[in-house]
């Protein structure tokens, strides 16, 4: 039983003075492969970078290491300081070298919205509609709008109800739910609509409701939830150049005067 006890022992002490030494072998490999060659210090990434991460905070997301001058890739980051004031165009992942080539001023990172940026002191809020309201969907990002809102909860009596162009030039940031533009027949008419300048005749009509999102000042945003929730909304197609003038609060009076 002793002889037993003691070979046990024995065979579990070389298994951890394998192990160790494998570890060792392991650890010291890149030196042996490095040893009699080039080699230079490169920063690489130790814990995935998210995109638009400050320069000031990559430290806590990279590390130096040596490599063989062969296996530097091109543009590699041998000091922090290189990309001061820069940040990474995309996500980064760990085992990456840091390259100048992947980062870039924040200026050009400003947010995507289909090409439409958001006016300064504006918010976006998304509306949902039924095609007839958006224009028959022929609504498109960058396109401006007026918002016209109806208000009568009781319907009944009539006199209750008002309508109102209350907002105008209202910037679109996006369109969701449209279909997508198909080509038009290579032999149109020369006398059809939208080679006369007009809308396309044969647009697809969107078949389901119509997400719109718009830019708008906060007071502005209240108004036009609190009339989604209470009321209804159409929108108008209204350029830089149509008319704002003759506008006024409407109900049943107003309509035949």
């Amino acid at each position: 039983m002793k002889v037993r006890i003691i070979a046990a022992v024995v065979a579990i002490l070389l298994a951890v003075l394998a192990a160790v030494a494998l570890t060792n072998y392991v650890s010291g490999a890149d030196q042996r492969a490095l040893k009699g060659a080039e080699s230079r210090q490169v920063y690489v990434v130790r814990k995935a970078i998210p995109k638009g991460t400050t320069s000031d905070q990559l430290p806590q997301y990279t590390g130096r290491q040596t490599v063989p001058a062969s296996a530097v890739a091109d543009g590699a980051v041998t000091e922090l300081s290189q990309l001061d004031g820069k940040v990474p165009s995309t996500g980064l992942l760990p085992g990456e070298q840091l390259l100048t080539s992947r980062f870039v001023d924040p200026a050009s990172l400003k947010e995507e919205k289909q090409g439409v940026a958001v006016p300064k002191g504006m918010q976006e809020i998304t509306i949902q509609l039924d095609p007839q309201r958006v224009v028959g969907g022929q609504l498109q990002p960058g396109d401006t709008v007026g918002i016209v809102i109806s208000y009568n909860v009781k319907k009944d009596p009539l006199s209750d109800a008002i309508t109102h162009l209350a907002m105008h030039k209202v910037l679109v940031t996006s369109v969701q739910g449209l279909p997508t533009p198909t080509a038009a027949p290579a032999a149109q008419s020369s006398a059809s609509p939208s080679s006369s300048g007009g809308s396309p005749s044969a647009a697809a009509v969107p078949s389901g409701a119509v997400l719109v999102t718009l830019a708008r000042t906060a007071p502005d945003v209240e108004k036009i939830v609190w009339a989604a929730e209470n009321g209804t909304i159409w929108l108008t197609k209204e350029p830089s150049t149509a008319s704002e003038t003759g506008t006024r609060e409407l109900n049943v009076d107003g309509v035949f005067k």
